[in-house]
């Protein structure tokens, strides 16, 4: 009797927890689809851009330091003017030499290109970059909103 109890307060236990795990579709919003540019599949057209080596070989450290500083300055600001939704380094070395990528809020690979010229290290050629269509969530520019709230320190 005492086994019955304990397995059916088990059973009990996970459909509880099988339950509250199991989330409601949440409702349609029509205005925010409209202000991200949403299909209605929720998606959108952007433009990655793929860094790669350049061919400038910099040897002068506080010369590459001051690269370094506009690049990751230039990348604050394309994201402060909705220019840019995604940035980061890869965290390993690829046989496509990419070393890093850019996904612009933008369809058009030409204006991504204008935007990746901008940046002072592919002026530089330190880096240089591959562009390439992309369709994505239409609500991937609302994670940048939240990214000062998880960092600490910024490079």
């Amino acid at each position: 009797m005492r086994l019955r109890i304990s397995l059916a307060l088990f059973f009990f236990a996970i459909g509880i927890s099988f339950a509250q795990q199991k989330k409601e579709k949440p409702k349609f919003n029509q205005e925010l689809a409209t202000s991200l540019g949403a299909d209605k599949y929720g998606m959108k057209a952007y433009t990655i851009v793929m860094l790669t080596t350049g061919t400038a070989k910099i040897e002068d450290k506080t010369k590459m330091d001051e690269l370094m500083k506009g690049h990751m300055g230039n990348i604050q600001k394309l994201a402060d003017e909705g220019k840019i939704v995604v940035a980061g380094p890869f965290l390993e070395k690829n046989k496509e030499n990419y070393r890093g990528m850019f996904i612009f809020n933008t369809k058009s690979k030409e204006e991504a290109e204008q935007w990746v010229k901008t940046d002072p290290a592919v002026q530089a050629g330190v880096f240089s970059y591959e562009i390439f269509p992309w369709y994505g969530s239409a609500a991937l520019p609302l994670y940048l909103k939240h990214h000062d709230e998880v960092t600490q320190e910024n490079p």
